[in-house]
């Protein structure tokens, strides 16, 4: 793998994992097919705030607009602005009626102070600096705006992880590791490093699991992410090599217990210094002069 972080490498993203909406519908799909209980993440999401009906939002990493309908039946009066790395990504949203933008979280071209909310799902431990791409955020956001950050734990998934250095141990690399692809931003490390620059962060968990049934969705799960697990894979070791162990490991499970199990926790980092759940909390610290948040 070298130096290549294929979590964040821009060229892996733009131009294959996220190049457009093919892989991430996949996955999206079986989150809604397979999970129990049954729960619409993301309205979940966007309802862990409070909207008012004429608030300006922006929506970083944004994809082909997943969250744009949701958002924009909540503020009526307001504006909705997309944005993503991937330029086919900002296409499909355009495409679909968002206004959308081709755009970098670590460099925003907007003005300081722009925007009431600002949504980052699950796309900020794709950013080579997180600490630039929060310094941005928070320069957008306007004093009392709202930082909407949805991020996996760092142990979701535990059983398709075991299985995949498994798979390696079979093939002869008995200490593979991979790099989890939310480790940079999960909801154990994100809220301290949101507190970096907001004055009030709260962690919402959404704990759930897959069920799959049969084969065949767990290996479309899985082989929507080869380009970001692929490059991690040991030398000389083919992604169809590894997929053919990791079939028959799966094919095995099932035909044991009948289903496959794969225990999930999601959740969403909200962060503000000075408005939406802190509003009156921080109020009162402020009128006793409490210092505000770096920047």
């Amino acid at each position: 793998m070298g130096e290549i972080n294929p979590n964040t490498d821009r060229l892996i993203l733009t131009q294959d994992a996220y190049a457009t909406d093919t892989h991430l519908a996949v996955r999206m799909r079986t989150h809604e097919l397979y999970s129990q209980p049954k729960v619409d993440y993301p309205r979940w999401v966007v309802d862990t705030i409070s909207w008012h009906r004429d608030v300006w939002v922006l929506d970083v990493g944004a994809g082909p607009g997943t969250y744009s309908d949701l958002v924009r039946e909540r503020i009526p009066d307001g504006v909705y602005i997309a944005g993503d790395l991937s330029l086919g990504m900002a296409r499909q949203a355009s495409a679909g009626g968002v206004p959308a933008l081709n755009l970098d979280v670590q460099c925003l071209p907007f003005a300081a102070a722009t925007f009431d909310v600002v949504l980052a799902n699950h796309m900020l431990y794709h950013v080579p600096n997180i600490t630039r791409a929060l310094r941005e955020l928070k320069r957008v956001l306007k004093p009392t705006g709202l930082l909407v950050a949805a991020t996996n734990s760092a142990a979701t998934m535990p059983e398709l992880e075991t299985l995949a250095r498994r798979a390696c141990t079979l093939l002869g690399y008995p200490r593979q590791e991979f790099i989890p692809i939310h480790r940079d931003f999960t909801l154990e490390n994100g809220p301290a490093q949101a507190a970096r620059f907001f004055r009030a962060v709260a962690r919402y968990d959404l704990p759930s699991a897959l069920h799959f049934p049969d084969v065949e969705p767990v290996m479309d799960y899985l082989n929507s992410m080869q380009a970001i697990r692929a490059p991690q894979l040991p030398p000389g070791v083919s992604w169809d090599e590894f997929m053919n162990v990791m079939e028959k490991q799966i094919a095995r499970l099932i035909r044991h217990y009948g289903e496959l199990q794969v225990q999930k926790l999601a959740g969403v980092i909200v962060a503000t210094n000075g408005g939406g759940f802190a509003s009156e909390y921080l109020h009162g610290l402020n009128g006793r002069g409490r210092p505000a948040a770096r920047s």
